[in-house]
């Protein structure tokens, strides 16, 4: 294979690429979930696996989160490298109990007696009228959990190569999908990349103010800083990639050099992931900071089904646009 050649994929596919990948390399590595088999998952990110490694590794399970989740959790402890797919994030409040009480605590309740190499992938965030109990954004609550990774990828390459570190992790890795996202293309290197947990990545340099997003708000602020070079405003975006573990020592370099922070989510904001962030940054490097940091993310509201007042609840990059501009204005 040509070293350095590159693959324009989608989302879809950049995952579906991962799991073919991992899967023919290990075959302790199976898959599990609601319609993933036979049909190929509701986004196609399963599409072809159950042809190529058959039905034993690549299991259509019965309509119940909490049957999945725990189903996976066994067969993590039993020595195998479970991925399961919970078809939307809301649905992981049935599968809490397995991967919060259970899958997050074993391996420190067993004195690290066993790993639990389990991947549950779940797609979230609104944008397609999918109305209020199919549009949510929980990413905070795992990461609020002890022993629980929580990824989330934005472009092609990091959903690959996050996935791949993923499913090789000892641990229960929650990873999350924006659903609207999964026709975003973008390059993806043909030859194996693995891209470790817990290391950011600054998608665009710029020194003016240091933005800091996740899946698919990230390729919004990248448009909203695109806007925003015309205006001779240079935005640095840095995108986590994964929010538990988080590298604050990379955001924290990027608001060194910037002196301000802003922080954008589809999540509400209230209790959202971003409150971390800033927080972390106030704590670590205050005397980097030139203002308070500002924190975009969604009203304390359920998502609307209505198309216009969707659009109004989910930050756009207008929205985005305007309320950077004032910040730094």
């Amino acid at each position: 294979m040509e070293k350095g050649r590159m693959r324009n994929l989608t989302m879809t596919a950049a995952l579906n690429t991962a799991l073919r990948e991992e899967m023919r390399r290990d075959e302790t590595v199976i898959v599990m979930g609601e319609d993933i088999g036979v049909y190929g998952g509701v986004y196609g990110v399963t599409i072809g696996l159950q042809r190529e490694f058959g039905p034993d590794r690549v299991r259509d399970t019965p309509i119940s989160e909490m049957a999945i989740a725990g189903m996976a959790l066994g067969a993590a402890l039993g020595g195998l490298r479970p991925v399961a797919e919970i078809m939307y994030c809301d649905f992981l409040a049935h599968a809490a109990d397995a991967i919060v009480n259970n899958a997050a605590k074993w391996r420190y309740m067993s004195g690290g007696q066993y790993a639990l190499p389990l991947v549950v992938r779940s797609p979230a965030g609104g944008g397609g009228g999918t109305a209020a109990q199919h549009s949510q954004s929980l990413e905070a609550w795992f990461t609020h959990i002890p022993g629980l990774k929580v990824v989330m990828p934005s472009v092609p390459r990091d959903a690959r190569g996050l996935l791949k570190a993923a499913i090789r992790d000892d641990n229960p890795v929650v990873f999350i999908e924006h659903k609207h996202h999964y026709t975003y293309k973008g390059e993806v290197p043909a030859e194996e990349e693995i891209i470790p947990l817990g290391v950011a990545d600054v998608k665009r340099a710029g020194t003016d103010l240091t933005v800091v997003s996740w899946s698919r708000h990230l390729t919004l602020c990248l448009e909203a800083a695109e806007i925003l070079a015309a205006e001779g405003i240079s935005l640095e975006v840095v995108d986590p990639r994964t929010l538990q573990p988080l590298d604050l020592a990379t955001i924290c370099q990027s608001v060194a050099k910037t002196g301000r922070l802003a922080v954008v989510h589809e999540a509400v904001l209230f209790g959202g992931f971003g409150g971390e962030i800033v927080a972390q940054v106030v704590q670590e490097c205050w005397g980097d900071l030139k203002q308070p940091p500002l924190r975009i993310g969604a009203p304390f509201c359920p998502i609307p089904y209505s198309e216009p007042m969707e659009s109004f609840v989910i930050p756009q990059v207008t929205t985005i646009v305007d309320r950077l501009r004032a910040y730094l204005a």
